[in-house]
């Protein structure tokens, strides 16, 4: 919030205890918003005392939609009906296309008007930021220069692992907490990830950069823990993500998805068949269509 709100965040008393509220969301989503919920809604205590209290929705989008204004104010007004709370929601849009900018949500006819506008942050935008993230002390310029050169380094593996390494040692450079060390570092390890000759390497390097520190924040078990969590959750983890993207496509095109054929893309098990098939979901004219070019 302090990084990507910070006008937001401002209001915010930090000294209270938040109240994660996924489950409700859960709930409120599930039907008629498509399969991918919001990202996190969080019950928040204000600066002003009181009562009062905010439920912050936040919403990390990975790729274009068009209705994503209007799944915005869905969202907001099912939970404002459901708690009947001041509701904020923010955008934070992680996709790799520079046109996709979402707007308020405006509706009107005659004298009447409805408009809801929301904060929206896009991750491309720190490209031209980049000197800001060097010297800011926040862990989640970490995240976002991490996010940034995952997609400039494709295809370049060299770069990629001189790009991993240095922003890894910006974690011991920086001084954040062990917790944060090892967030951190699972998240670079996750989205700038090598071929496996150079993933030993980068590893090595990082053994030397703790000795050098005195900084023993990665054990060697951890590393082979984190090693083995993450091949097998970056592997389901990926295919979960791929099947959720085709069905949600289907359902933004054309509707409910047949349960048969929610069934087969569940049961998909290739990425390559499943991003062929979000490719097809998003220009099909037809679900039939979807069907036939999918095989399925």
């Amino acid at each position: 919030m302090r990084f990507f709100f910070p006008d937001i965040a401002r209001h915010i008393d930090f000294s209270k205890q938040v109240e994660f509220l996924d489950k409700e969301l859960s709930r409120i989503s599930r039907k008629g918003l498509g399969r991918r919920r919001a990202d996190t809604l969080v019950k928040v205590s204000l600066r002003d005392g009181g009562e009062r209290w905010v439920l912050v929705h936040v919403e990390v989008q990975g790729y274009p939609q068009e209705e994503f204004s209007r799944r915005m104010f869905v969202y907001n007004y099912r939970i404002f009906d459901r708690y009947g709370k001041g509701v904020v929601s923010l955008a934070v849009l992680t996709d790799e296309d520079e046109s996709f900018r979402p707007g308020a949500y405006r509706f009107s006819l005659g004298g009447f008007r409805l408009e809801m506008e929301y904060p929206v942050v896009k991750l491309l935008d720190y490209r031209s930021r980049w000197e800001e993230l060097e010297e800011s002390e926040n862990p989640f310029s970490v995240v976002v220069m991490s996010h940034l050169k995952s997609f400039e380094t494709r295809g370049r593996v060299r770069e990629r692992y001189a790009w991993k390494l240095r922003l890894t040692r910006k974690l011991y450079e920086r001084g954040y907490s062990r917790e944060d060390v090892l967030g951190l570092y699972r998240f670079i390890d996750m989205v700038l990830s090598l071929p496996e000759d150079l993933e030993e390497e980068y590893h090595e390097e990082i053994f030397k950069e703790e000795e050098v520190r005195d900084m023993p924040y990665i054990t060697t078990a951890e590393r082979i823990g984190m090693k083995k969590g993450l091949e097998q959750g970056l592997q389901q983890g990926m295919l979960e993500d791929a099947r959720e993207m085709v069905l949600e496509a289907l359902e933004e095109r054309f509707g409910d998805v047949p349960g048969d054929l929610e069934e087969v893309v569940r049961g998909q098990k290739d990425r390559d068949e499943l991003r062929r098939w979000l490719r097809l979901a998003i220009r099909a004219g037809s679900l039939e269509e979807f069907r036939r070019e999918a095989g399925v």
